[in-house]
């Protein structure tokens, strides 16, 4: 096989694998499996995110470990993202601000330590280096690269049916992105998501990211 062959080869492998983790799976699981599916499958499709990130050429783990961490943004973006839940909250379920602080606390405690390093990481190593990383030679220029990233990240949360999550998590999507292309720094990217978890669940938010509430319009 020629050169030119083997990198054409290498391309469509890689666009094949884009499709099926960014856009295939994604639809998927909004339109086919039962809501009682979805974590498991995304559990699933983290491992095997993770085995490709690991095996694309030029990636270290330790380079995760680089970048700065801008604390006075992460903290901005935190008090931000608290304002725009409650001010959704107060719109959609008006009486269910901080309802789970209020009337389950130990629980919310519980999502505050775990959501970092079971959602937010898995979801941050999915479609920050594994998206920039490996399909690089797949993306245009960078800040479009970073809508995309945003669009398909949103499109990822589609299983939820609720538009306002379309939006918070395609706006979420740009600041992470950026955080973690622009800023070069995964513990930027992680941080930024950590705080707006803790933001939506915090506020009450939460309703729209549970599967048992999903209703699907058809």
């Amino acid at each position: 096989m020629s050169v030119p062959e083997a990198a054409t080869k290498g391309r469509a492998q890689l666009a094949a694998e884009f499709a099926t983790l960014y856009v295939v799976v994604p639809l998927l699981m909004a339109f086919a499996l039962p809501p009682t599916t979805m974590f498991p499958m995304l559990f699933a499709v983290t491992l095997v995110g993770i085995a490709l990130l690991h095996r694309t050429p030029g990636f270290r783990w330790l380079d995760l470990l680089k970048g700065r961490v801008d604390w006075i943004m992460v903290a901005l973006f935190g008090l931000s993202s608290l304002a725009v839940g409650y001010a959704v909250i107060r719109i959609i379920a008006p009486g269910a601000e901080f309802a789970l602080a209020r009337r389950d606390p130990a629980r919310l405690a519980m999502i505050f330590l775990l959501y970092p390093l079971l959602s937010a990481l898995p979801q941050e190593l999915l479609f920050r280096p594994l998206f920039f990383r490996r399909y690089a030679a797949l993306l245009p220029r960078c800040r479009f690269a970073i809508v995309i990233n945003a669009a398909v990240f949103s499109l990822a949360h589609l299983m939820y049916w609720s538009w306002i999550v379309a939006v918070m998590t395609f706006a979420g999507g740009l600041v992470f992105a950026a955080a973690y292309e622009l800023r070069r720094s995964f513990p930027f990217a992680l941080a930024l998501h950590a705080v707006a978890g803790w933001a939506v669940f915090g506020v009450g938010l939460g309703i729209l990211f549970y599967s048992g509430n999903v209703g699907r319009p058809f």
